[in-house]
């Protein structure tokens, strides 16, 4: 080969490994681009039906728990004897109730009457949870048709309405009754929304129990910065179709006696069960700037895990929620010490918190600067343990605190919990509103889920502003465009026997 045609080739080489190394850079940074928080929408507890709404009562410090409903048949249900479930021992007949799940337009989504009879609550409020989520984020739910927008719902079969048909529901209707299947398997929560809406993205509703939610916003992420979707709906739903679950749950870890989730407090003595539905509408950092949707907030990092074997089925392993942790900064490029609120999970339980607290006392709690103790609180002692909605819930809750720059104040908290030392690290439990700490990083919380099926997920969410576009730099994801002006110029090393020689390649 002639020096010329050498050269050329070399010239060649050095062009196609700069192109190769800035399309590695470019997946790299695809991997952990932070995936905006564009439109978000709720229904929860209390007559919450906003994320406005939301923010309202936990900064308000409300208490949004009640009576058992009178419109839903359930005293009835007790007087014929529902099943072999005995109501005369439940300690609290509280909870948090939506205030009216029952209400559908099923007329705005072409769904007749029969039908909508048969379909589970929970299809319905994710239905107009989605609409709504989509039209916050400005976007008109029908021009979605026929893209690839994801659905990740947390949903389950588990909450009564399908057994409604043992009293004689569906008896007087057939062609409700022709419904029936439809609209009670879970897979539809996701499923109706993608029909309705024409959505050719993934569709996937799943029941890790009280983490669905949560790992519902987990696989969302992963597909969006993957390329499987370009926009994502996720969340989760609950109603509590029967009182049965009440029941169930004081003969296993215990109902609160006075209805109230005193979360992570010395007084904790059980959880309350609640309802609700939330949705996030979601998309990558980078599509969020480039069509000019608000972004509310970023997720930097998400991460899911499982107990594995522990001193129980349903007992929580204090170490799995610290790799969950730590994995979930790590999938984000955030350090411990530089997150500065966790919305834990925090059912009010003495032995679930205990486990929860020391995870985070090991992990957040650690090499944190003087005063700047991790802020832990819980939105279940507003509202109760709304199961699978119960992680949105949180996301919705921090999302609205680093934009406004407070931290709500947990209630029923009579002291922090006597089972924890909570001499072995920096956390503080949040019992009055705060403002948000200033640092020189952006806001940064932190939300947890731990399910009874021993499925944990965390996910670490960031402000986005003037000041912090895109992330603290020295954690931040690559920034490919800085790194690429850096790194398009290389040496490239050439060994002769003479300066002479060394001379005529150049």
């Amino acid at each position: 080969m002639k020096e010329d045609e050498l050269r050329d080739y070399l010239k060649k080489a050095v062009k196609d490994l700069q192109k190769t190394r800035q399309r590695l850079r470019e997946i790299e940074a695809r991997s952990r681009e932070p995936i905006a928080i564009i439109g978000m929408s709720c229904g929860y507890p209390g007559g919450i039906e906003s994320p406005q709404e939301l923010w309202d009562a936990v900064l308000n410090g409300r208490d949004l728990i009640t009576d058992w409903p009178t419109d839903r048949g359930w005293g009835q249900l007790i007087r014929d004897g529902f099943g072999p479930i005995d109501f005369d021992d439940i300690r609290s007949r509280s909870g948090g109730f939506l205030r009216a799940p029952g209400e559908f337009d099923a007329v705005f989504f072409g769904i007749s009457p029969q039908e909508t009879l048969a379909m589970d609550p929970q299809q319905r409020l994710v239905l107009e949870a989605a609409w709504e989520a989509i039209e916050s984020a400005k976007i008109d739910p029908r021009s979605l048709h026929g893209s690839d927008t994801g659905v990740y719902l947390g949903a389950g079969n588990d909450q009564g309405y399908g057994s409604l048909d043992a009293w004689g529901e569906f008896d007087a209707d057939a062609d409700s009754k022709a419904h029936y299947l439809t609209g009670n398997v879970s897979a539809l929560a996701s499923g109706r929304i993608s029909y309705i809406l024409g959505l050719k993205g993934p569709a996937i509703s799943l029941d890790t129990a009280c983490s669905s939610a949560l790992v519902a916003v987990h696989l969302a992420v992963q597909a969006l910065r993957s390329g499987d979707c370009s926009l994502a709906l996720a969340g989760g739903a609950s109603v509590i179709a029967t009182p049965s679950v009440f029941a169930l749950l004081e003969g296993g870890i215990g109902l609160a006696g006075d209805g109230r989730v005193k979360s992570f407090a010395a007084g904790a003595d059980g959880t309350t069960f609640a309802e609700g539905v939330g949705i996030l509408v979601l998309e990558r950092l980078s599509d969020a700037r480039r069509l000019g949707h608000e972004v509310l907030a970023v997720v930097r990092g998400s991460a899911v895990n499982h107990d594995g074997a522990s001193n129980g089925l349903m007992a929580p392993n204090g170490l799995s929620q610290q790799q969950v942790i730590r994995a979930a900064l790590a999938n984000g490029g955030v350090l411990a010490a530089e997150v500065d609120v966790v919305e834990g999970h925090g059912t009010g339980t003495a032995l679930g918190d205990m486990i929860e607290a020391q995870a985070l006392l090991a992990t957040y709690g650690q090499r944190r600067q003087q005063g700047r103790p991790l802020l832990l609180g819980s939105i279940k002692s507003n509202m109760g343990h709304t199961q699978l909605a119960s992680g949105v819930a949180g996301v919705i809750k921090m999302v609205e605190a680093m934009r406004r720059g407070t931290v709500p104040a947990t209630l029923h908290v009579d002291g922090p919990s006597s089972e924890v030392d909570w001499s072995t690290g920096d956390v503080q439990l949040v019992t009055e509103a705060l403002p948000w700490p200033a640092n020189n990083w952006p806001r940064r919380a932190a939300v947890s889920s731990f399910g009874i099926s021993g499925t944990n997920s965390h996910v670490i969410l960031e402000q986005v502003s003037p000041e912090f576009p895109f992330g603290a730099p020295e954690v931040g994801p690559v920034d490919v465009a800085a790194e690429s002006a850096v790194v398009s110029v290389v040496p490239w090393v050439i060994s002769a026997k003479s300066a002479e020689a060394a001379a005529r390649w150049c």
